[in-house]
């Protein structure tokens, strides 16, 4: 079994995480996300993100005025040169409870995708069959997924430019065939704090070689430019994500959201009623 000696973090990355935490509680407490009794499927991929999230909802647990049970889960998609025994290992260190899936959604893949073409979305919706499939069978109550605020703003704008549609990613929400609970207990916290709290805490880091390094992405794109807007603004990702949380549907021209055929003027008053309006106010 490999050791993990990543030795006690400094004061700066605990300072980190302890505001990390906060971010995290206050998503949770904002979305009912956790509620006693709970069984959560935290989805380990072996990334900062799923990393972070874990380690964070571990320290939550342990002083969260409420009973809820935590369970490691990850996805073995059978790639070639993943390190299988690095997740083990690092969840046997940590003394966290864990289940490896194993199922070959590579191969699919690889059969069904011509070269060139990007992954993300077979793969996606492999790998969320088969947790899916485990949460039924082991009476899981709510799913917690690593993606943070940078992913759900990132998806607004791919569905804006690519796809027409004003949608992201809701920190909470039930899954489509109805079953499923699924939570994004990072919904609040960025992307570069992530990053800089995996650092400090040394998480054995597994990358995606499957789809995660391909380079013509339409998000690659998008984090491009989100990236340059925050440089010349700063803040300005934080102001849109607040915006995702301040929607007016009266604003947009979305039917379905508000009644706009049935939005009428005030009746408009003869001449007869305006006198009548005048002598029961003024009695004349």
């Amino acid at each position: 079994m490999r050791q993990f000696t990543t030795g006690e973090p400094s004061a700066t990355v605990r300072r980190l995480g302890a505001r990390l935490r906060g971010l995290v509680g206050k998503a949770i407490a904002d979305y009912r996300m956790i509620e006693a009794g709970d069984r959560v499927m935290v989805c380990l991929s072996g990334g900062k993100d799923s990393y972070t999230m874990l380690d964070l909802l571990r320290s939550l647990q342990r002083s969260a005025p409420i009973p809820f049970e935590l369970i490691a889960v990850n996805l073995d998609q059978k790639q070639p040169g993943f390190p299988q025994d690095v997740l083990p290992d690092y969840l046997r260190s940590v003394g966290m409870p864990f289940h490896i899936i194993e199922q070959d959604t590579y191969r699919v893949v690889k059969r069904l995708i011509p070269e060139g073409k990007t992954m993300c979305s077979l793969c996606s919706r492999l790998r969320r069959g088969a947790l899916y499939r485990f949460a039924s069978e082991n009476a899981i109550t709510r799913i917690a997924l690593g993606h943070h605020r940078d992913d759900i703003i990132e998806t607004l704008f791919l569905n804006l430019f690519h796809g027409g549609r004003l949608k992201a990613m809701a920190p909470k929400l039930r899954s489509q065939n109805g079953r499923h609970v699924v939570i994004r207990p990072l919904a609040y916290v960025s992307e570069r704090d992530i990053a800089r709290y995996a650092r400090g805490m040394r998480f054995p880091l597994i990358p995606c070689t499957l789809c995660g390094s391909q380079q013509n992405l339409q998000r690659v794109a998008i984090k491009a430019m989100l990236a340059a807007w925050e440089a010349e603004h700063p803040g300005r990702l934080e102001s849109i994500f607040t915006a995702l949380r301040n929607v007016q549907p009266a604003t947009l021209a979305d039917q379905r959201l508000f009644d706009f055929a049935g939005l009428r003027g005030l009746p408009v008053m003869s001449e007869l009623d305006e006198k009548a309006i005048e002598a029961e106010l003024f009695g004349s």
